[in-house]
C-alpha cells in the first residue's frame, strides 16, 4: 500500500528554497495550513512568491512571513485585514498582483487539470486584462489567464489517510482541494490522519493521487478573523 506520510513538518518542507512559488490554501485564518506557514517562518526562506486568495492577519498566518519580510510578491485576490500587507503593498517594498477570487481558484485548478491556460469574462475591460490576450466568445469578450506555476502547494485538511486521501470540514474546504495537485508537489497537513482504507470512499473530497506527502499536525489555534457578538439583553 503506497505510503506518503512524513513524520515532520520539517521534513514535509524538505526542498523548499529562496526564490520559490508557493501556493497555500485557506481564506482568511480558516483552513489555513498553520504548522507549514510556521515552518517557513522557522527555516527563514526569503524572496518567495506566494499565492493564496489573502495573507491573514499582521500576527498570524500569512501575516508572519510578512511580518519577516519573506515574500517578494504576493498574488492574492484582496488585502483583507493585514495592515502591513497593505503597507508593504503602498511603499512597493513587496509586489501584489490582485486578481478575481473566481480567477484565482480556477488559475489553481488549471494546473491541477494540467490545463495551461483558460479563458474568462472576469476583468475585462479593468486592469486585470492589461497585457493579456482578449478574445470573444458568443458576442462576449473573454481574457486570457494562464495556470499558476507553482513548486510547493501546503494544503490543510480535517483528515487524511497514509495514501493521501482527504476529507475536509465545512468551508474549511474553500481553495484547498483546488490547489491540490496544482504544484509539483503537495504538502497536505491534518487534524487526523488514518490508516490507509479506514476512509469511507463517499466522503473523500480528493484522492490521494493529487498529494505528495501528509503529516499530522497538533495544537491547532483556529483563530476566528472577526467575531461578530451581542450583549444579552
Amino acid at each position: 500500500m503506497i505510503n506518503k506520510t512524513v513524520s515532520t513538518v520539517s521534513e514535509a518542507l524538505e526542498g523548499v528554497q529562496n526564490g520559490m512559488t508557493l501556493m497555500l490554501g485557506g481564506f482568511g485564518l480558516c483552513g489555513i495550513p498553520e504548522k507549514a506557514i510556521a515552518e517557513l517562518v522557522r527555516i527563514q526562506v526569503t524572496n518567495l512568491t506566494c499565492i493564496s486568495n489573502n495573507a491573514g492577519v499582521d500576527t498570524f498566518g500569512l501575516g508572519l512571513l510578512l511580518q519577516q519580510k519573506q515574500i517578494k510578491k504576493m498574488i492574492a485576490s484582496y488585502v483583507g485585514e493585514n495592515a502591513e500587507f497593505e503597507r508593504q503593498m503602498l511603499s512597493g517594498e513587496m509586489d501584489v498582483e490582485l486578481i478575481p477570487q473566481g480567477t484565482l481558484a480556477e488559475r489553481a485548478r488549471a494546473a491541477q487539470a494540467g490545463f495551461p491556460a483558460f479563458y474568462t469574462p472576469a476583468g475585462y475591460g479593468t486592469e486585470v486584462a492589461e497585457g493579456k490576450e482578449v478574445r470573444e466568445f458568443n458576442g462576449k469578450m473573454h481574457v486570457l489567464e494562464q495556470a499558476f506555476d507553482a513548486d510547493f502547494a501546503f494544503i490543510k485538511a480535517w483528515k487524511g489517510d497514509e495514501a493521501g486521501n482527504l476529507i475536509f470540514k465545512g468551508t474549511a474546504r474553500n481553495f484547498n482541494p483546488n490547489m491540490c495537485g496544482a504544484a509539483k508537489i503537495t504538502v497536505v497537513e491534518v487534524e487526523e490522519l488514518v490508516s490507509a482504507g479506514s476512509l469511507d470512499p463517499n466522503q473523500i473530497h480528493v484522492p490521494g493521487i493529487f498529494v505528495q506527502r501528509i503529516f499530522e499536525g497538533t495544537d491547532y489555534e483556529k483563530r476566528i478573523e472577526q467575531r461578530t457578538v451581542r450583549s444579552k439583553t
